[in-house]
Order: C-alpha cells, then sequence, then structure tokens
C-alpha cells in the first residue's frame, strides 16, 4: 500500500522483556524521544497519526504490547502491571528520561501504572479517553464473570480475533463498516489494521491474543482501586484528553463529564479538554484529535 502524503519514517527495533523480545516501533529521527502506548487490541502502528502531527525534532517509540502484533509470542502473565513494566524497560532502552508518555485508551491505564510506580521514567503524562476509574457495571461484583461484560464494551473490535477472514479486502471491509469508522477512514488507519494482520490458513486473522484481551481487561473490570492509588500518587504534570462518542460511535463518552470533574478535584495537577465531534477511535487516528494529542505529548 502507499502511504501517500501520510508517509513517516519509521524503523523497529526489539527490546528484551520477560519471556522475550517486545517489538518496538519509531516514528521518525528527531532527538526528541517520547512513548506512546496503544489501546486494549490495538498495535503500534495506533500511534502513527499521532507521530505524523509531531515537529521533525521529535520521534515517537510505541511498542507492540504483548499479546499483541509483533510481540503476539510473548507469553503471559498479562495484565497492565506486566505492560508497565515492559514500557519502562522500552524507556530505560532509550535516552535518558525522564519522557513524555501518550497512553491511549487501555495504554493510559498502562500509563498511569508507569508514572506511577516509576515516576522518574515520566515526565508528562497525556492519557487519550482512559486512564480515570470506571464504574463497575449495574450487578458486577467482585465474583462476577467479566467475559459478558468485557463483550459488551469491545464489541466488533473482540469478535474480530475468532475471525479467519478470507483477503486484506475482507479484512479492511468489516473495519469500514464498524460504526466508529464510517465516517473517518483513512491512510492512518490502514496502516494499523495492515499490521494487525497475518496469513493463516485459510485466509487472514488479527495478530492479537484473545487470551490477552480478556486478561487485561478482566484486571481493569475486577480491581478499579488500582487505578484510582496510582493516579493519586502521581506528581508529573496529567493532561487528560477524551472523546464525546464511544466505541461503536454512540453519542456516550467512555469517561463522563461527572468522572472527569471528580478526578479534577482531587488532582490538581490533571488538565482535562474533550475534543468536539470524535469518537473513541477517531480520537487518536483522526484529523481532529491526532493534532491535539500531539501537541498535549509534545508541551512542555
Amino acid at each position: 500500500m502507499s502511504l501517500g502524503s501520510g508517509a513517516i519514517e519509521t524503523s523497529t527495533f526489539t527490546v528484551p522483556v520477560a519471556g522475550g523480545g517486545l517489538l518496538v516501533t519509531r516514528f521518525g529521527s528527531g532527538s526528541r524521544t517520547v512513548l506512546g502506548i496503544h489501546g486494549i487490541t490495538a498495535n503500534a502502528i495506533s500511534l502513527r497519526a499521532v507521530a505524523r502531527r509531531l515537529s521533525p525534532e521529535f520521534s515517537l517509540v510505541a511498542p507492540d504490547l504483548r499479546g499483541r502484533g509483533g510481540s503476539e509470542h510473548l507469553p503471559g502473565p498479562h495484565g497492565l502491571s506486566a505492560h508497565a513494566a515492559d514500557c519502562a524497560a522500552v524507556i530505560h532502552a532509550l535516552d535518558p528520561p525522564p519522557i513524555a508518555v501518550l497512553g491511549e485508551s487501555m495504554g493510559a491505564y498502562v500509563g498511569v501504572i508507569l508514572a506511577a510506580r516509576y515516576p522518574r521514567l515520566v515526565r508528562r503524562l497525556v492519557l487519550a479517553d482512559g486512564g480515570l476509574p470506571l464504574p463497575q457495571p449495574p450487578g458486577f461484583t467482585a465474583g462476577s464473570d467479566p467475559a459478558p461484560v468485557v463483550q459488551t464494551l469491545l464489541g466488533p473490535a473482540l469478535a474480530r480475533l475468532s475471525r479467519v477472514f478470507p483477503s486484506r479486502d475482507a479484512y479492511l471491509d468489516f473495519w469500514r463498516r464498524h460504526p466508529a469508522f464510517t465516517q473517518d477512514w483513512n491512510e492512518d488507519v490502514e496502516a494499523y489494521l495492515d499490521h494487525d494482520l497475518e496469513a493463516c490458513d485459510g485466509g487472514f486473522r488479527s495478530r492479537v491474543s484473545e487470551a490477552a484481551v480478556r486478561a487485561d481487561a478482566a484486571e481493569q473490570l475486577t480491581d478499579p482501586a488500582l487505578f484510582a492509588r496510582a493516579l493519586q500518587s502521581i506528581t508529573c504534570p496529567i493532561n487528560l484528553v477524551t472523546a464525546p462518542r464511544n466505541l461503536i460511535d454512540q453519542p456516550v463518552p467512555l469517561l463522563s463529564p461527572a468522572i472527569v470533574a471528580e478526578w479534577q478535584a482531587r488532582l490538581p495537577n490533571l488538565f482535562a479538554e474533550m475534543v468536539p465531534d470524535v469518537n473513541h477511535y477517531s480520537l487518536m487516528m483522526g484529523s481532529r484529535g491526532a493534532p491535539i494529542l500531539a501537541a498535549r505529548l509534545a508541551a512542555g
């Protein structure tokens, strides 16, 4: 696929972590390095749209988290603490810390754990539609099975993980019909999906481990206090950037204004804003949200 006007210099390298090598993509070649952490069923290329909006002095590095993309082979245990430890290893392999960190969706929760447990590594934390504790669903208790809730929250993004698609075009068509992308399809989305795809018997499949996704999602549901404690220990500036529409483009924000206001009152270092007319995905990979995320990541 031609990358056209959206092209950006990219390279890859691996970082030793528990169980093997974590694949990391570097966008750009600037001397100021920042870190991006992708969402729960995504991969490093979902950060491409943001990386393209950074000035040439920057380079953005983003790992494929274990169980995803080029790190699909890495074994468990999964969970956000394991991802935070892997991201700490990536930072140590780069320029001397601290560096600015952008976490998208689940990656925002990983970023919160990273900044709390490794405070000397993170100088600024940018949270894209995630990172604040979510209220547990009605009727959900500590002993509840999280699988039905995970299925409802992730919808088509989770459903694709058990499917084999006859061709690349069939896979792209699946995503073109996704409510979040019907009005905002672009080259960055296609690059992200190409990195997600691999050949298999009968066609093509996603390079995301369903077991890893379910384990990570279950942790977010069953231990919300983990993130509350972590947030309250972070001393660096936190920029929270949210979307007014959710994962399937419904006018229901993932992080409600009430939740955001509550945490703004608790944390004097939290600066929040909502980008109008975007959903959970287009905030990160669309023309409205990506420039704002890039600007917050480059600040200070």
